[in-house]
């Protein structure tokens, strides 16, 4: 990303005052009837970043905006994840480009690198439902919006989805145990780094999260507990 199209996408994010999907497959939370689906489709895991063109959702105002060398050349209205099952907040890849996926998902879907699931911005047989908080986790748009899109979003697309992810969810600032996995468990990861802790940062609540959040709790004098409750936000200075 240049220059100028960083200083965009940040005063895009100063402009925010700041998944969980009910099925399971192998591991993975996976948005319903996508599971159906992916017979056949080939995902590109290794897809390289293209820098001149990018995307910023914000789930607040629940809209997306396709930013092109620094400008800002079309605006549309989505549908994002109920606060049950939120759209992860974070900084994601375009890795799958796909056509007519089913009724469910309308003409097109691109495909998200989010490491604890599979979420796509696609179209939907629910217009209805555009401009409101309504998903599984994934960005619905209207399916004339989403062929536009499609068309000028090559892989590799950069996807800033901005939001604040411990109030985005239900109940805001909930509390999170080993097995948990979102946006929530990737920022208190982030902030475990910080602390000098070596985790990988993928959402995934794992054994090595699970002795870190122990051993943080010992050593800030936290009633022993393997839980991100109350007290562990405010002694990470996650929480006011």
């Amino acid at each position: 990303m240049n220059r100028v199209s960083k200083l965009l996408f940040w005063a895009i994010v100063a402009t925010v005052l700041f998944s969980f999907p009910d099925q399971v497959r192998a591991g993975l939370y996976i948005c319903p009837e996508v599971d159906s689906l992916l017979a056949g489709q080939v995902w590109k895991k290794n897809v390289p970043a293209n820098n001149s063109v990018y995307i910023v959702i914000n789930v607040h105002q629940r809209r997306l905006m396709l930013i092109r060398n620094g400008q800002t050349v079309r605006t549309y209205p989505v549908a994002v994840g109920k606060s049950s099952t939120p759209t992860p907040i974070g900084q994601w890849k375009v890795i799958h480009k796909s056509t007519n996926w089913g009724t469910g998902f309308g003409t097109r879907w691109l495909g998200l690198n989010v490491p604890w699931g599979i979420y796509g911005i696609h179209g939907t047989n629910k217009p209805g439902s555009i401009g409101d908080w309504q998903s599984h986790g994934c960005i619905r748009m209207f399916n004339r919006h989403v062929e536009e899109l499609y068309r000028q979003v090559p892989l590799g697309t950069t996807v800033y989805i901005i939001g604040h992810p411990f109030t985005y969810q239900s109940p805001p600032y909930r509390i999170l145990r080993r097995g948990d996995r979102g946006s929530a468990v990737l920022e208190i990861q982030k902030a475990l780094v910080k602390q000098g802790y070596k985790l990988t940062l993928d959402g995934i609540w794992g054994w090595q999260m699970e002795k870190a959040v122990v051993d943080f709790r010992r050593r800030n004098n936290l009633p022993p507990d393997n839980a991100v409750n109350d007290a562990f936000y405010r002694a990470l200075h996650l929480k006011p």
